[in-house]
């Protein structure tokens, strides 16, 4: 098994990539708002307006605040990864280029909850 992470920069290509994901065989994906370093330092810095006490919206609905999406998936068939970064450049552009995203997969030794997705195999 293997788990795949994307971090996608366009959050507009979201849908057009889960769907390319899905016509391959991609099966179940989590999907996180996300920041990355670059973006801190072009707002010079974290935000320091949030409430002592936020809540999840606080963080998501800022006007101006623009978030990546960071995709994660556990994959069995490692025939998948190499359908998975074709589908993933054919929609968001090669990930060699600069504000395209970055595509990880790594080795899972174990995966503990998705066996009606996986099989019974650990």
């Amino acid at each position: 098994m293997f788990f795949v992470l994307f971090v996608l920069h366009n959050p507009d290509l979201l849908e057009d990539l889960l769907a390319a994901w899905e016509e391959i065989g991609v099966q179940g994906v989590t999907i996180l708002p996300s920041t990355g370093l670059g973006r801190i330092r072009q707002r010079g810095g974290p935000r320091d307006d949030l409430p002592i006490m936020p809540s999840l919206n606080d963080f998501y609905n800022v006007l101006g605040e623009e978030f990546n999406r960071t995709l994660f998936t556990v994959i069995k068939d490692e025939g998948l990864i190499a359908r998975i970064v074709a589908a993933t450049e054919e929609v968001a552009g090669s990930l060699n280029e600069p504000e395209t995203g970055m595509l990880v997969v790594l080795p899972t030794h174990c995966v503990v909850g998705l066996r009606s997705k996986l099989g019974d195999e650990k």
